[in-house]
């Protein structure tokens, strides 16, 4: 009965929170409140704080984009910044119901995926969720052709209690493990690991704010750099004579 009370509790205070929620006056709530404002990264009231940075990474990598793309989950980002240089998208998801997957199972044990069949990978906000990291890169890896990219970001700062995807949260990353992880997985490769967000974009996401509530000056600003995500490109290395993906 007294967990019952609490979630009584919580969930009164969240509806009181949400009657409150920013209105431009006072932006950022309530800082006090052990309570955010959403528990599910703000996708109930708007668009995620993460995804303006997502986005803009996706953009500016966008020539990677190109060939055979496969993306985790669905294939957004495919379509929204490969354009005319996709040839075919392929979406790899570990639930065999869903129906717009090309291929089914966990990055981390894809075996039955043939090698070198990809120009592109695009895996965002994903490896967070997966235990084994290093099998999850190295199939990465392998399912590249030479010369083909991994376009991945990760989360850096973060709250964890969205009651869909917490209870298989097993890592946080910094930009120095990105960096170490993706160079053990591309031998020879050219790997770029970048922080992206501030302080102000993790303190927004932690309270469970949203796009709609704050600036694109604000998100953007170099003031306060943190890593709130990390960006990451890993290309595998060209065949030894040079080749690379056709």
């Amino acid at each position: 009965m007294g967990s019952a009370n609490h979630a009584l509790r919580d969930f009164i205070a969240y509806r009181r929170r949400r009657r409150r929620a920013p209105d431009g006056k006072n932006p950022l709530g309530d800082l006090r409140a052990p309570v955010p404002i959403s528990r599910w990264f703000g996708w109930d009231r708007g668009k995620a704080i993460d995804r303006v940075f997502i986005e803009r990474y996706m953009a500016a990598q966008s020539a990677h984009i190109r060939g055979r793309v496969l993306e985790i989950g669905d294939n957004e980002y495919t379509l929204t910044h490969g354009g005319e240089r996709v040839q075919r998208s392929d979406i790899l998801h570990f639930d065999a119901t869903n129906q717009q997957a090309t291929f089914i199972g966990d990055l981390s044990r894809c075996d039955h995926i043939p090698d070198a069949l990809f120009d592109c990978i695009i895996l965002t906000q994903t490896l967070h969720l997966i235990y084994d990291i290093r099998a999850a890169l190295n199939n990465a890896h392998r399912l590249l052709k030479p010369g083909g990219a991994l376009v991945a970001t990760f989360p850096g700062i973060s709250q964890i209690s969205d009651p869909e995807w917490h209870s298989t949260w097993c890592w946080g990353w910094s930009r120095g493990q990105a960096a170490s992880l993706l160079e053990a997985a591309f031998p020879g490769g050219d790997v770029e690991v970048e922080a992206l967000g501030n302080r102000f974009a993790a303190i927004a996401m932690l309270h469970g704010l949203v796009a709609e509530d704050v600036s694109l000056e604000q998100l953007l600003s170099p003031d306060g750099a943190c890593a709130f995500l990390i960006g990451a490109v890993a290309v595998r290395a060209a065949e030894p004579d040079g080749t690379a993906a056709c």
